[in-house]
């Protein structure tokens, strides 16, 4: 089995945190790329970024509202996009440790959300942003990080996590200090993105709240969610064979409902602790059942 089937069953079969560290990565890649290709080809204006952005400006948003969605998967720097994922990785395990992996996905989406609506309600509602609102965009997963890094810290906030050249650090202080230094630094440099990050962080809390509190409010919208980032995943199917109106000999059907009971025992495997946890030979019989079922 290739790398690219490797990828390819990897993303289909994997959790939400997967394909959203997936879909991250892709996206970078295509945008340098075409970053490339302008540049070589005598245009150094990026223009299309801010096709995939978020404009600070209402007006602007106006035009392009899908940008509320893609700026959260849309990274330019290297820097920027393995900061963030690896927040999201680290956090994104520990979460999913308490809970389903479309509620991560869901969570993802919302905080993102929610910190666009942050980032544009401060440059349209404050006087310090006025001067620059025209030309101010905002992309990074980080409020859609935050959110995670938040909700999980208050679903948890005893949960120990271990920080390279400081030690062991319980969650809760981490979420606290991450929200202090965006607070600090809202006249700063990045302010735009501080205050998506406080966006991100408020709905973690306020969500993960009303959950702690026994109100799920993403139940709907999980469901939507799922469905439309499965709509290319294999349907589990156990089928029964013809030949010429009548069964294949005993033996061959034999065989060929133990292969589908060890499909189905991987399926289930994967459903319930990740593709990632599959070893080689579970991932080979995978990949050989999807190739015979297109």
């Amino acid at each position: 089995m290739g790398i690219t089937d490797e990828i390819k069953l990897s993303y289909q079969h994997g959790s939400y945190l997967t394909k959203l560290i997936y879909i991250n990565i892709a996206v970078w890649i295509v945008v340098r790329l075409a970053a490339v290709f302008l540049v070589l080809g005598g245009n150094e204006n990026l223009a299309f970024i801010s096709w995939l952005a978020l404009p600070a400006s209402f007006g602007q948003f106006l035009t392009r509202p899908w940008t509320l969605i893609t700026y959260m998967f849309l990274h330019y720097e290297l820097w920027h996009i393995l900061f963030n994922l690896l927040w999201l990785y680290s956090f994104g395990k520990i979460f999913l440790e308490y809970h389903q992996p479309r509620k991560l996905l869901c969570i993802y989406i919302f905080g993102g959300i929610s910190g666009g609506i942050f980032f544009m309600a401060a440059y349209n509602f404050f006087p310090y942003f006025q001067h620059a609102i025209a030309f101010s965009q905002l992309l990074g997963a980080s409020a859609a990080v935050i959110t995670i890094v938040v909700a999980t810290a208050v679903y948890v906030p005893n949960h120990v996590i271990h920080i390279i050249l400081i030690g062991p650090v319980r969650i809760k202080w981490v979420a606290l200090l991450s929200v202090l230094l965006y607070v600090v630094n809202l006249t700063g440099d990045n302010a735009g993105g501080n205050f998506a990050h406080l966006g991100g962080a408020f709905w973690g809390l306020f969500y993960m709240s009303l959950l702690r509190s026994g109100m799920d409010i993403s139940t709907k919208s999980e469901r939507f969610f799922d469905r439309l980032f499965n709509w290319s995943k294999p349907k589990r199917k156990l089928t029964v064979e013809y030949n010429s109106g009548h069964y294949r000999d005993y033996s061959y059907n034999k065989n060929k409902k133990a292969q589908q009971e060890e499909v189905n025992r991987i399926l289930d495997k994967i459903s319930t602790t990740g593709y990632e946890t599959l070893n080689p030979e579970e991932k080979e019989i995978l990949f050989k059942m999807s190739g015979k079922n297109k």
